[in-house]
């Protein structure tokens, strides 16, 4: 699909030759296509004219009377619009950032007398949900609305969905129906995603390179660009700034917040991701506990809570020794690319234990294969001998089953205080036994030794298996879990993901002094290790008294206790239900399916409404507002506070309603996983007519892409007859001067 979509605006910029500008006046040229299908895809907010007739291509102010062309465009060319303005604020709180862009476009190729859709692609960073949308033209105006699932005719609405899909697994599109020829629009897009955490620095990175064909041609219009970011901690410690992209300068320093802005008239859009890095300042475990009342009208009227841990940026702190077995899905899905991502980052892994750590390795399909029958130390005979063993055992072939593997893996674990086991169980499908499997874990945990208890990474690729059984493991395990949805990402993704387990620097950890509320809710219901790779949250829900200080305690690596007093201070400057409800619908859905309990579905649906976060049982749909209550039109570069709840203007569902593709990564595909199926990707499933290889323009529907110089070429394979009957053809058509459209429109590239 992301071919496609590269393709269509690469004949979208060959189509936008036919718009004429005034003297003086020439738009950037685009790039040549390369033969990467990434060349055009979106990295940053787009909006493209969608054209079904290239007649209509033309400059809406000024007329020039271009050669006319036959026929239609199929699939239809994308034309990447003018961007008239741009403003974003970045927001962002423990481990998520809240982006808010704002762009004002023109559709500057299509005549004034035509209307046209547009195609919006919003690119997400890391783990991206979209949260909402707003257009608003001269004429109209559209908004999105998250609705419940429950219907199946709805269910039946969104699986046919064709306005609203991904085009990768952090590219979401949806298409504006019908805006007019010269008109300027503005959109508002919002999104969550989140901050990468390591070594005690966060990483931001938020898609904001604009190519130069979206430069509006002509000297007088102003660009002007604005970017607004804001840190809060939740911390009382000094925020220190270390990397920044664009030139910031700084607005408010409070302790634990940050403000920063960049504001200037630019001669050309930001060509740079916006990145952000920061750190928190302390060299030891520090943290705090945030309090909230429920906002009004709110399903759960009990108080809100959110404890955090930072683990601090002391790099030489000890971590824990490791005892890793790796659990891999070898089964015949996993061929190709898969499978030798795997090897890879497997290999880089093991690489990378100390000598004092111990490792194993377990392939599994239908069968399961160990590369040892014990955890041996990683020393470089044993890693050499594991890449031998690997190079000869991932042969993807066979079914699937998990729970073997996985009890094998639990049972080679040798008693010992001082070291962390660790399971990587790696796979990209769905078994029937996956309740079976989680209540196997459960039962093992709460059998065992707290410190001893075999601590479960999950991974899954692609999206045939179930993420929420894979999440419920992870959390049962105490673990981390990750997605690959793109094939090309598993290598990083499980790399850190590695990364990020192993090295743990507090384990065994319990809250005390809040036993005595009333009633409380965890999330996670088992509180996981403090690693030097990620923040350690515990949030939830409660009724009763809350402490003036938490307790908290736990094992470092030189096996001594730690005690740390937290305090309490209710949050005022930050909505924790908007950071929070994400984390809280993937637990609420995992239980959920766990469970099978129609209650918990109920639940989900409730905060995935009332927090504007999409989730498995609610679709998101495009609503356009009726005329006579049109909202009014925004001003380019005012954007609203985003910790508003993330809610947009809300309007009633009486317009007309598109139902967008499904957001969600389902409960797996035991079927695909039965038959063996590849691994699919996030990614659209296009409709028939994005699927045709070929353009009906006025060659297209001549021989599938052929064309008069496709024609003079194909003279060398014909004899002499056939020759002069197709020189004949080219020459008459070079008479009504259609060879040179042939050229701008055809999609070959036969002319370069």
């Amino acid at each position: 699909m992301a071919d496609q979509f590269s393709s269509s605006i690469a004949f979208g910029l060959n189509l936008s030759k036919r718009i004429y500008y005034e003297k003086g006046s020439a738009p950037t040229p685009a790039p040549a296509m390369s033969r990467s299908p990434e060349e055009y895809l979106p990295t940053a907010p787009m909006c493209y004219a969608v054209i079904t007739d290239p007649e209509t291509v033309e400059n809406p102010d000024i007329r020039s009377y271009q050669p006319y062309v036959l026929g239609r465009c199929e699939p239809p060319a994308l034309i990447p619009l003018q961007l008239h303005g741009v403003a974003m604020e970045v927001e962002c709180c423990l481990d998520t950032a809240f982006v808010t862009v704002m762009g004002t476009w023109r559709v500057h190729c299509v005549t004034g007398s035509s209307k046209c859709d547009c195609q919006v692609a919003i690119p997400m960073g890391e783990q991206g949900s979209l949260l909402g949308l707003e257009v608003v033209d001269a004429e109209k105006s559209y908004h999105t609305e998250l609705l419940s699932l429950k219907d199946e005719k709805d269910k039946d609405k969104v699986a046919k969905a064709k306005d609203g899909y991904f085009l990768k697994s952090q590219i979401y599109t949806i298409k504006i129906p019908q805006l007019r020829g010269g008109s300027i629009f503005s959109i508002k897009i919002r999104w969550s995603q989140k901050i990468l955490f390591h070594n005690g620095q966060f990483s931001l990175s938020v898609p904001f390179s604009f190519p130069s064909y979206v430069t509006p041609v002509g000297k007088r219009i102003s660009k002007k660009e604005k970017i607004i970011l804001e840190v809060n901690s939740g911390a009382a410690t000094e925020v220190l700034c270390k990397t920044t992209s664009h030139p910031l300068k700084g607005l408010v320093r409070q302790a634990g917040k940050l403000s920063l802005s960049y504001e200037a008239e630019v001669p050309a859009w930001s060509s740079t991701d916006f990145s952000f890095s920061y750190t928190v300042s302390s060299t030891d475990i520090f943290g705090g506990v945030l309090l909230q009342s429920p906002y009004l009208r709110d399903f759960d009227d009990r108080e809100m809570f959110c404890l955090y841990l930072y683990p601090g940026n002391d790099e030489d702190r000890k971590v824990f020794r490791k005892d890793v077995v790796f659990v891999v899905d070898i089964s015949a899905s996993m061929k190709g690319s898969p499978l030798e991502n795997i090897k890879n980052a497997l290999l880089t892994s093991i690489s990378q234990l100390n000598s004092q750590d111990t490792f194993n390795i377990i392939a599994f399909n239908g069968e399961v294969n160990l590369w040892s029958q014990s955890i041996e130390l990683a020393t470089e005979q044993a890693i050499l001998k594991a890449s031998k063993w690997v190079d000869a055992t991932f042969i993807a072939n066979g079914g699937t089953n998990i729970f073997l593997p996985l009890t094998k893996a639990m049972k080679l674990f040798q008693k010992s205080m001082e070291s962390i086991p660790l399971i990587f169980l790696i796979t990209d499908g769905a078994v029937e036994d996956e309740r079976e499997i989680c209540n196997f874990v459960k039962s093992c945990v709460t059998s065992g030794q707290s410190v001893r208890t075999p601590r479960i990474c999950t991974l899954g690729i692609g999206l045939h298996c179930n993420h929420y059984f894979l999440q419920m493991l992870a959390q049962i395990g105490r673990g981390h879990y990750d997605a690959a949805h793109d094939l090309d990402s598993i290598d990083f993704r499980m790399q850190r993901l590695f990364i990020t387990a192993s090295s743990v620097i507090a384990s065994d950890i319990t809250m005390e002094t809040i036993e005595d509320l009333d009633s409380q809710v965890l999330f996670p219901s088992h509180i996981p290790d403090l690693s030097l790779g990620s923040l350690l949250i515990i949030s939830g829900r409660y009724s009763g008294t809350f402490p003036e200080s938490v307790k908290v305690t736990g094992t470092l690596a030189d096996m001594t206790n730690f005690v740390v007093d937290l305090k309490v201070k209710r949050e005022k400057d930050t909505q924790l239900s908007n950071v929070l409800s994400k984390r809280h619908i993937d637990f609420v859905t995992a239980d959920a399916w766990l469970l099978g309990s129609e209650e918990l579905e109920e639940k989900v649906i409730e905060l995935s409404t009332q927090n504007k976060v999409t989730s498995e049982y609610t679709c998101m749909v495009l609503v356009e507002k009726d005329e006579g209550k049109k909202a009014p039109q925004p001003e380019p570069f005012l954007i609203q506070k985003v910790y508003s709840r993330f809610s947009l203007q809300r309007f009633d569902l009486n317009g007309q309603k598109l139902f967008l593709g499904g957001m969600g990564l389902g409960f797996g595909d035991m079927k695909a996983t039965a038959e063996n199926i590849p691994p699919a990707i996030k990614e659209a499933k296009p409709s028939e007519g994005l699927l045709q290889k070929a353009a009906s323009t006025c060659c297209g529907r001549l021989a599938n892409n052929c064309c008069g110089m496709c024609l003079l070429q194909t003279c060398a394979f014909m004899n002499d007859q056939c020759t002069i009957v197709c020189t004949q053809i080219c020459a008459a058509l070079a008479c009504f001067e259609l060879i040179k459209c042939c050229i701008e429109l055809c999609e070959c590239d036969c002319f370069e």
